[in-house]
């Protein structure tokens, strides 16, 4: 390769950037603001003193105040910040093309993110590990206090339903509708009856769902008719009269690797803290180890007649199990179970982003997406509800700023903070790796074709919702000149013959349509598992295959090892974040029931723990088993971001009511932003929802969706009014600073 190629190819008519030099663009930024900003940060506006005893020791209880090698705190830190948000963020809003997704992770971890995470721990160490309900009682009253800890716990349960539905995407099993009148075409073998109304349909089959709309299928598949009988058979054609459900199985492999961790990390756990206490080095080497052992061995049980069965779990199992290690962790002492089974998963994530870092160098891919996509740059199939401005800023939440990280700087974190010298690269440090996670991710997803980008992303009956044939059709024109442009050949390929192994074997995975990938990551359904997680998968087993066949490692089969291994690190990047979440929120719980039974309050009270944390487990547990992607993530999306406001205007009150009013910009600048691209998005959401009101089928999700996202606003809205006469109280001298209500 010579040193040209570094910076620009071609792909079709279009000049391409290649990945490398973007890469190394960013990794020098983040390194230069690690360096400086947090610098300044830490001596100017935080003020950080070591002399100052933190809350690990002054309230040491053994259960939740425990002092923490910072090595150790920043792997729980960052496996509890790092969830759904920098992975599946980016690789939406690719939907918009990718140049507005990198400027907006980049320049929004450094200055927003970042800021963020590292002056609220700073600020709850400052006052005894508190929580920002607490912090807002300190700093703006009892009534300002009261409305940001409903408000906290309605965004907590909502973003660990959002986080947690995931979860149950990646590792669940999956029904997805195949519609009424679709036309399926079968090979000379007929469907063979498997349990009552389910059918095994084999691979070969043809699924027509309009004029110019065929999907041949390499894969065997299973139906479910909710009626119990399958349509008449005319020929080798049946027709659906009413909507069936394809079944797809969870994943065994994800599931045994992520279930394996947690015995593990209560091993690592005796032997940091027991056998032999104090040696972090030698529980490190154990836990990685373990973990990848137990990626290997997963391999072997997705294969096993016997054990893959108990590994392969439906919806609802996936959701129970859930719930209940939720539950089990928030309950036990931190340094029993999640803080050690945080910091050995941070082995896989940091390692696998490492990895990825290092691939994409070797691979350096095209980015074959545009940089702005014309197309869909106001709304798409993809993330339908409106333009760059304001839902760019809604889909990637987490890898830039989040107000969920908010909770975690303020909640298990500080309770273990050893001396204030950590925090800068505990909080400022773990949100810059997760800001450089989703460049990765919208990295990955932009070496994708388009075309395998959008089937994946989007249903194949997404043309039906056109209001007339000539919008289809316009649209279909207006794709086909964007393909042609680089150079995606429309007509029909190989999903339109039989595929096997040994077909596609030869075939260079940076180059395979979606017939061939589907049996390259081993015959998995990919067309239209929306959602990205899929989609990121896809894309780093692509990125991992090319890297090892640029330094001339082959290996039969190693597409599918990478695609299922990417599957279980995406579940274990969010599976983190449920843990720390639900202790979070049985903090805010106790702490609010505190208020009328004051012995709620002691976090270390066994009665309080369990009833709080059923609670709060029950509420997200019960949205993730009923609610859909389309109900939970929007919300998600916008209580997120509003939370983030809500935090940067405490922080910023904290600052003048301590008279370094000069020093607030810093956080008062994101804070504005961050407020102007959110409310937008919510009134335009809330007018979406009101819609939803009229149609019957659906009036009551839009009630529950209309009423949590207008009450989060409002709260929020309250809090920046508060904070903002008390900054002008304070800055035109009617208040003095140190005054507090």
């Amino acid at each position: 390769m010579n040193f040209e190629s570094l910076y620009a190819d071609k792909v079709g008519e279009q000049p391409v950037l290649l990945a490398t030099p973007i890469l190394l663009g960013v990794l020098l930024v983040l390194a230069i603001a690690y360096r400086y900003y947090s610098a300044f940060l830490a001596a100017k506006v935080a003020v950080l003193d070591d002399s100052i005893p933190t809350p690990a020791h002054t309230l040491k209880d053994g259960q939740n105040y425990h002092p923490t090698n910072k090595w150790v705190l920043f792997g729980h830190h960052f496996a509890a910040i790092s969830g759904a948000g920098p992975l599946i963020g980016p690789v939406l809003a690719m939907q918009y093309g990718y140049a507005p997704g990198l400027l907006w992770l980049l320049i929004g971890v450094c200055l927003a993110g970042a800021v963020q995470d590292m002056l609220v721990l700073a600020a709850s160490v400052r006052r005894g590990g508190k929580s920002l309900a607490q912090i807002a009682l300190a700093e703006l009253g009892k009534p300002t206090a009261v409305v940001v800890s409903l408000a906290i716990l309605v965004i907590v349960i909502i973003a660990l339903a959002g986080l947690g539905f995931v979860v149950v995407k990646a590792l669940g099993g999956e029904e997805i509708t195949r519609p009424k009148g679709l036309k399926i075409t079968l090979p000379v073998d007929d469907p063979k009856l498997k349990d009552p109304g389910v059918y095994d349909f084999p691979a070969g089959t043809t699924f027509e769902y309009g004029k110019d709309n065929t999907v041949f299928r390499s894969d065997p598949f299973r139906l479910k008719f909710p009626s119990g009988d399958m349509p008449p058979i005319a020929g080798r054609t049946l027709t659906l009269t009413e909507p069936a459900f394809e079944l797809v199985p969870g994943s065994s492999w994800g599931t045994f690797t992520i279930a394996c961790t947690i015995p593990i990390a209560l091993f690592v756990s005796f032997w940091m803290y027991g056998f032999r206490k104090g040696n972090v080095v030698e529980a490190s080497a154990i836990g990685a180890f373990g973990v990848l052992a137990a990626t290997v061995a997963g391999n072997w049980v997705s294969q096993s007649p016997t054990l893959a069965p108990l590994f392969t779990l439906t919806k609802n199992e996936t959701v129970f199990a859930l719930c209940a290690y939720g539950f089990i962790a928030s309950v036990l002492p931190v340094w029993v179970l999640l803080c050690p089974r945080d910091y050995i998963s941070s082995f896989l994530k940091i390692g696998t982003i490492g990895l990825l870092i290092v691939g994409v160098f070797i691979a350096n891919p095209k980015l074959v997406h545009p940089p702005v996509n014309p197309r869909f740059v106001d709304g798409g199939p993809i993330f339908p509800w409106g333009g760059i401005f304001p839902f760019l800023f809604i889909c990637i939440m987490c890898g830039s700023i989040s107000g969920f990280h908010a909770l975690v700087s303020s909640g298990t974190t500080p309770k273990m903070v050893d001396k204030e010298s950590d925090i800068p690269m505990i909080g400022y440090g773990s949100m810059l790796i997760e800001g450089l996670v989703g460049i990765i991710a919208l990295i990955v997803a932009a070496s994708m074709p388009m075309d395998l980008y959008e089937q994946i992303n989007t249903s194949p009956t997404y043309e039906a919702g056109f209001k007339t044939p000539e919008a289809a059709a316009k649209f279909r024109e207006g794709r086909d000149k964007l393909y042609k442009q680089y150079g995606i050949n429309t007509s029909p390929k190989a999903e339109d013959r039989l595929l096997s192994a040994e077909s596609v074997a030869h075939i260079n995975v940076m180059d395979a349509n979606l017939g061939e990938m589907e049996v390259l990551v081993g015959n998995e359904t990919l067309r239209g598992r929306t959602g990205g997680a899929v989609t990121l998968a896809v894309g780093m087993s692509r990125i991992f295959t090319e890297a090892m066949h640029r330094v001339g490692i082959e290996f039969s089969g190693v597409v599918k090892y990478w695609y299922h291994f990417a599957i279980m690190f995406e579940a274990l990047f969010i599976l983190t974040t449920i843990d720390t979440g639900t202790r979070i929120a049985r903090f805010l719980m106790q702490e609010t029931l505190g208020k009328a039974i004051p012995q709620f309050e002691r976090t270390d009270w066994l009665p309080g723990s369990i009833l709080a944390t059923g609670t709060v487990t029950l509420g997200w547990g019960g949205l993730v088993a009923t609610g859909s992607i389309d109900t939970i993530w929007p919300m998600f999306g916008i209580a997120n971001q509003l939370l983030a406001a809500m935090a940067l205007a405490l922080v910023t009150t904290m600052l003048i009511n301590a008279g370094r009013t000069r020093y607030a910009l810093v956080t008062l600048l994101p804070m504005l932003f961050v407020v102007s691209t959110t409310m937008t998005a919510g009134v335009s959401m809330a007018g979406a929802f009101w819609t939803d009101l009229s149609n019957p089928d659906r009036q009551l999700a839009g009630i529950l969706k209309l009423s949590m996202t207008l009450f989060v606003m409002v709260s929020v809205g309250f809090v920046l009014l508060v904070s903002a006469s008390r900054w002008l109280a304070v800055t035109s001298g009617k208040v003095s600073p140190g005054e507090r209500r």
